[in-house]
């Protein structure tokens, strides 16, 4: 079977969304609206809560540079992710398949699958908390009960695929809507929080300080949302030709850009309202999900303060592991071309995530979930560069691209954030470890 008769990424839904041909820019922009909401959700789960919060309570504003630094990073190779559906009609687990060793493959392979069993760990671990803080679900059973979001998820797929983007995108208004309030309500000081977006020595003088702004770039860029964006990008179907294909790579990294700006603003709100609210408060020290919690109504002085960030964690947990498990289904195809039904890869992936977060929770009791989330993060730094350097490889690659290969601008751009993605990664997995032997 030759490349262009094997199966394309996610079969059920490619290529079934319409681009109206000869039509204006905003009605091809919203034809293209989808996939970059899809894929902003893993730069704002439950992982990324607790950096942001540490940071904010910590250290007041001064890490929002951090923020956007990496915010950056992630536009940049979301964009390289759509240049990669859209130039081979492949993504990039497919990618790999084709131009690797079996055993470098199946390498590749399993570290994704752990990685996406890690995320979604912290997806289902964020939203039984919510359970937990807003209806008082003992955590168990938090688990247990969002595990059938993957029932939602197949009804939505089998409508088609814009229901679940337009659920996602639903879902990630309400988070921005939440943080938009919690902000009103914390009155930040506009002039320190302008300055926290200006770089600061500070961040690599202070150890303390560049421990957790790694922790933020490493819980910011998915190596799962690299496999996602690349396959989900192909449910749109343009014409096969030269300039539709660049048009398409245009309006696909519109929509990201715009979807991780919004994602941005949602991870600036999250320190910001740790900042005005607590690190001006004197309570430097929080840093766990449930403290925020308790903490936001009292010290604002607004009742429903502590539940808009209840209900706001609950979506950002419901988004992001749909995503996760979507992820679970292109790695499997991509990766080994074995394709079994949705249904049973999503309730594989959940497995993986829920048996380790139900173990934990039984031995170690509810106090283990900080741990936990932060495990979960360490594991998907060590995965990242494995999903970032193949994306750079393949995209800078003429005899794969052909001409839509990264100008040589774009090559170094990206190969400076390769590195700098895998040297902060390596520097925050040797923190870790360290800090676990102490």
């Amino acid at each position: 079977m030759t490349m262009l008769e094997k199966l394309p990424s996610l079969p059920e839904v490619h290529r079934t969304i319409a681009i109206p041909n000869g039509k204006g820019f905003w009605r091809k922009l919203m034809a293209y609206a989808g996939p970059g909401y899809l894929v902003s959700v893993g730069y704002m789960d439950p992982g990324n809560w607790a950096t942001d919060i540490a940071g904010g309570s910590k250290f007041g504003y001064t890490l929002l540079s951090v923020i956007v630094l990496s915010n950056l990073m992630a536009i940049l190779l979301q964009s390289l992710c759509v240049r990669l559906g859209v130039a081979t009609g492949r993504d990039l687990a497919q990618a790999c398949r084709d131009y690797f060793s079996p055993r470098v493959n199946f390498c590749l392979w399993v570290l994704c699958e752990i990685a996406i069993a890690a995320c979604d760990l912290a997806e289902l671990l964020g939203s039984a908390i919510a359970l937990e803080l807003l209806f008082g679900i003992p955590l168990f059973w938090g688990v247990c009960i969002m595990a059938l979001d993957v029932i939602a998820l197949l009804l939505l797929q089998s409508k088609g695929f814009r229901y679940i983007e337009a659920l996602v995108i639903t879902l990630v208004a309400t988070i921005a809507g939440c943080f938009t309030a919690q902000i009103v309500f914390s009155r930040p000081d506009l002039g320190d929080l302008l300055m926290g977006f200006v770089p600061n020595h500070a961040i690599v003088q202070n150890l303390s300080m560049l421990y957790i702004a790694v922790g933020i770039l490493g819980a910011t860029v998915m190596p799962h949302n690299l496999y996602l964006h690349s396959a989900i990008i192909q449910t749109r179907a343009w014409q096969n030709s030269p300039e539709k294909k660049w048009e398409a790579i245009k309006f696909g990294t519109i929509d990201s850009t715009i979807a991780l700006s919004l994602a941005l603003f949602i991870n600036a709100a999250i320190l910001i309202v740790a900042a005005a609210t607590f690190h001006t408060s004197g309570h430097h020290e929080v840093a766990e999900i449930q403290d925020a919690y308790k903490l936001l109504s009292p010290l604002l002085g607004v009742g429903a303060a502590s539940a808009i960030f209840g209900f706001a964690l609950l979506a950002s947990g419901q988004s992001s592991t749909l995503t996760a498990t979507m992820a679970g289904q292109i790695v499997m195809e991509g990766f080994l071309d074995l394709r079994i039904p949705p249904w049973l890869r999503r309730l594989l992936t959940r497995m993986l995530a829920i048996i380790p977060t139900l173990i934990a929770i039984a031995l170690f009791g509810e106090q283990s979930t900080g741990q936990l989330l932060v495990f979960s993060q360490v594991i998907l730094s060590l995965q990242l560069s494995f999903a970032v350097i193949p994306l750079i490889m393949f995209t800078s690659d003429r005899r794969i691209m052909g001409e839509f290969v990264n100008p040589r601008w774009l090559k170094i751009v990206a190969s400076a954030v390769a590195f700098i993605i895998a040297s902060l990664n390596i520097w925050l997995l040797v923190q870790t470890a360290l800090g676990w032997l102490q």
